[in-house]
């Protein structure tokens, strides 16, 4: 394996933890709806919450997969041009989308279900459970695998 092989597992894993936005620790919640009505359920959510949340984790999906496409369109350039993507960069659009997401749901959340909302997506990275994301499709967590 070469260095630039390692280099982009370890953008890919970065870029996996800002995919799995939020995951739910019940393994048995699958689908959307599913890990949309448990993140509910844990953050306590109105109806009108609920929707506002699937719309800003639903945006966030996309736009992730749209960074995910540049990514690896800019891997495959740097490829060919032998020499190496910007890591950095793309870490950095990856945080940067993460703060929007977290931005947007503060203007939904009270500071107390943010607060439980961030708890729920440090366990999400540090553990590894669900897939998907609460907001996501079963594809949102499948390529990050």
């Amino acid at each position: 394996m070469t260095p630039l092989t390692k280099a982009l597992g370890v953008a890919l894993l970065a870029l996996a933890a800002g995919v799995v936005l939020a995951q739910a620790p019940a393994a048995s919640t699958t689908g959307p709806t599913g890990r949309l009505d448990k993140l509910a359920t844990l953050l306590d959510l109105t109806d009108s919450q609920k929707t506002q949340v699937q719309t800003i984790l639903e945006g966030q999906r996309a736009q992730m997969q749209q960074l995910r496409s540049q990514m690896k369109a800019q891997w495959q350039a740097a490829k060919a041009a032998g020499t190496k993507p910007d890591f950095a960069q793309m870490r950095s659009a990856v945080q940067q989308l993460h703060q929007d997401t977290l931005t947007k749901l503060s203007t939904v959340l009270s500071a107390s279900q943010l607060t439980k909302f961030k708890t729920l997506e440090s366990m999400t990275r540090h553990h590894g459970w669900g897939h998907g994301g609460f907001g996501g499709g079963p594809s949102a967590g499948a390529s990050g695998n």
